[in-house]
């Protein structure tokens, strides 16, 4: 199905979305292509790519660049962007969606945290953000235009005891968003934020994982986990002339999960406290 916000041209809209090989990532990069961009997907994983890479041009009839990229070397992330615009001529869209959720720390006590788990949790979760911002601004500010999209987590928002380093890295991500667009706004640069809670990226392979997710989802406020796809449109408005008056802005998505308040892991609350004590 065609997306009805479209990235108009001339000349075509290119973007980058790093994590773009699967879940959220693939299907913010299928909205972006099903609207008339022109994107680059990028992940550590080759094989992973091109598997996307495949699916995403028959979905949209165009062939995406692939780069494979580890996010938490600022190096790669120059090249990657360097790469996206020797490719295509330009770059308009940023998306920082890559990271791990099950980040190096989580399920460990603030005071059983190791440095190697701190600095881990926070290359991957918040410097990889800030790496391929600053290189893609390098070619907006010149251009005066551009939309950067950072992907952030129901767990900045809320205090998270079970996985403190996830948590601050994505509080930083949505502070680091509204600080950049405060910066940049002149230059007619927009940066947003999209915070999921709880989404279902891959398909169950047993009962009992579909039954332990069905109880999560129960939880949430509209009582189910959120679905990869639903990002897609709330990406292509942000990334798009829709959203030209919106910068500085971080957008939940979680099924009513923080207003209700529902632990962002979509566990209830006497269950978080469970799972944190001692």
């Amino acid at each position: 199905m065609r997306a009805a916000v479209r990235l108009v041209g001339p000349p075509r809209r290119v973007g980058i979305v790093t994590g773009g090989s699967r879940g959220l990532g693939r299907e913010m990069a299928r909205s972006l292509m099903l609207a008339g961009a022109d994107v680059c997907i990028a992940s550590r994983t080759p094989a992973q790519l091109e598997a996307t890479a495949a699916f995403l041009a028959e979905q949209s009839g165009r062939e995406p660049l692939t780069v494979a990229t580890d996010i938490t070397s600022s190096a790669e992330c120059d090249r990657l962007i360097e790469a996206t615009v020797e490719h295509f001529g330009r770059l308009d869209i940023m998306v920082n969606n890559a990271g791990i959720g099950d980040s190096p720390g989580r399920g460990k006590a603030v005071w059983e945290i190791e440095d190697e788990d701190w600095l881990g949790g926070i290359a991957v979760n918040l410097n990889g953000t800030f790496y391929c911002t600053r290189a893609a601004l390098r070619h907006m500010r010149p251009q005066e235009s551009g939309a950067i999209l950072n992907i952030a987590s129901g767990m900045g928002m809320r205090a998270t005891p079970q996985s403190p380093t996830y948590a601050a890295a994505k509080a930083g991500v949505i502070n680091f968003t509204q600080t950049v667009a405060s910066a940049v706004a002149r230059d007619g640069i927009r940066v947003n934020c999209i915070t999921p809670g709880l989404v279902e990226q891959r398909p169950t392979e047993t009962e009992e994982e579909a039954e332990a997710i069905r109880k999560r989802g129960s939880y949430i406020t509209a009582r189910r986990l959120g679905q990869a796809w639903e990002l897609g449109p709330l990406a292509l408005f942000l990334c798009s002339d829709a959203s030209s008056y919106v910068t500085g802005a971080n957008y939940p998505i979680d099924g009513g999960g923080l207003a209700g308040g529902i632990a962002p892991t979509g566990h209830a609350p006497d269950e978080v406290e469970a799972r944190t004590d001692g």
